[in-house]
């Protein structure tokens, strides 16, 4: 990755410090250093750097202070915030699980969308830590990449197709099997709710399903919402709420990148990938507000709003996801604005039908930084997406509890004996932060790969 260099050679030395431990650490410097650290101290709480200067006007060293623990984003905000020219060396006796987390957050930090940019952009770089493991940085950082560039990409060049050409370029370097399902042959292959939300576009909707690995390996199946542009259909939406639509196939985006950090890492697992992939759009046989779909598994479904539209691809994934049998299922949408009113765009909503499951996710996603809050699949509202003349209505017929209506509606499409965590994510980050700039996000895949990694762990040694 460009972000990193093998050779130290005129790198700078970089301190990454607790506060308790900074006036010690000046003691040990030259005089007119430490004055210079200290006239420039903001004295506030968080994490911030400074550029010590050298006798000759040159850079020293780069000095970190951390109030709190130090973490994956302790050094995410330095690539863009060096100048471009300078090369960093962290020190040797970093242990090797801090320098694989500061060096990760570098790579992450280093992110930038320069598609259609005419000059690339070019940010400080790190002298690979010797002590950190580089399987583990590059492959997170490779998949975060993919899948901010997914979702950063305009609709007009990431399209059903493409987002479907994205998954067979991963089967292809990873020499997976290939399955895929497009236009009028959803409807061959049993699909019907798929199509029915798609076909209304000029760009055919598909379904992918990538699968990888050992046939007796502990079995996972990810599946992600891929609504390539979201118009709302025929309930469109107002020009603000479809500013962002080229997004809403961030959880097919997500589902892409966990899946190539687990073949990249080589995990012991079986993976199956499935994403359906289709437009919202709006023409003459668009679906409609009432109209009434048999879906995969049988069920009828009334469709309550066009603009709900991920719940009905997802439906059919998620029915063959888990008839096929898995060990474990993970899908990621974009899906509701009542989970981001509950609990902001920066976490996601994570439901889930096995406790231990959900307390596992939970753990690990927060020990990775990448968190996520867990609502209930709660069955009180369970009447709200009753239909008078379907088996079930796709939206709730209250304005109360978006997000768990929905949750609930995909429920009835998992096979009650699979273990199944349903993420509703924003995919986005609204603003430019240390390690997770505006614009794509990849959210919650790092704490689902520690879940994965776990588990198959432990199947491995009860097998």
């Amino acid at each position: 990755m460009k972000c990193f260099v093998n050779d130290a050679h005129g790198a700078v030395g970089l301190d990454v410090l607790a506060r308790d431990e900074l006036e010690s650490w000046l003691a040990a410097i030259p005089g007119h250093q430490a004055r210079w650290v200290r006239s420039h101290d903001p004295g506030t709480s968080g994490t911030w750097h400074i550029a010590v200067p050298d006798a000759d006007g040159g850079v020293a060293r780069v000095l970190v202070i951390a109030d709190e623990s130090a973490g994956m984003l302790t050094l995410a905000g330095l690539p863009m915030h060096l100048p471009s020219s300078m090369t960093c060396r962290l020190a040797d006796d970093v242990d090797g699980d801090t320098a694989t987390s500061f060096a990760l957050g570098w790579a992450l930090g280093s992110y930038h969308f320069g598609r259609y940019q005419s000059s690339d952009r070019k940010t400080a770089r790190l002298v690979f830590p010797g002590q950190a493991d580089r399987s583990e940085v590059e492959a997170v950082a490779r998949a975060v990449w993919l899948g901010r560039d997914l979702i950063n990409t305009p609709a007009e060049d990431l399209g059903p197709a493409e987002l479907a050409a994205g998954v067979a370029a991963l089967a292809d370097r990873h020499d997976c099997e290939l399955t895929t399902v497009v236009g009028d042959d959803l409807l061959e292959e049993n699909f019907p709710s798929i199509h029915a939300v798609g076909r209304a576009s000029s760009r055919a909707p598909q379904l992918v399903d990538m699968v990888w690995g050992d046939p007796d390996a502990y079995r996972v199946t990810l599946v992600g919402k891929g609504v390539c542009f979201d118009s709302g259909g025929l309930d469109i939406k107002p020009s603000g709420g479809m500013l962002l639509m080229k997004k809403d196939m961030g959880g097919a985006a997500t589902a892409i990148a966990l899946a190539s950090m687990i073949m990249d890492l080589d995990l012991p697992v079986r993976l199956r990938l499935i994403v359906p992939a289709v437009d919202n759009a709006i023409s003459g046989n668009a679906f409609r507000p009432l109209d009434v779909f048999r879906t995969r598994k049988g069920l009828t479904i009334e469709i309550g709003n066009t603009d709900a539209e991920g719940r009905v691809i997802l439906c059919d994934a998620l029915t063959e996801a888990s008839s096929a049998g898995t060990d474990l299922l993970v899908d990621f949408a974009t899906l509701t604005g009542a989970a981001r009113v509950a609990l902001g765009p920066d976490l996601p909503a994570l439901f889930c039908n096995d406790d231990e499951l959900a307390q596992e996710i939970s753990d690990n996603c927060r020990k990775v930084g990448d968190p996520v809050w867990l609502l209930p699949l709660w069955p009180g509202y369970a009447s709200d997406i009753s239909s008078d003349v379907a088996d079930l209505r796709t939206t709730g017929s209250t304005p109360f509890a978006g997000a768990i209506t929905a949750a609930l509606f995909l429920e009835k499409f998992v096979d009650r004996t699979v273990p199944w965590a349903h993420i509703d994510l924003m995919g986005w980050n609204r603003r430019n932060k240390p390690g997770r700039p505006k614009g794509g996000e990849v959210m919650a895949a790092r704490g689902i790969l520690e879940t994965i990694r776990a588990r198959c762990t432990r199947h491995g040694e009860t097998s």
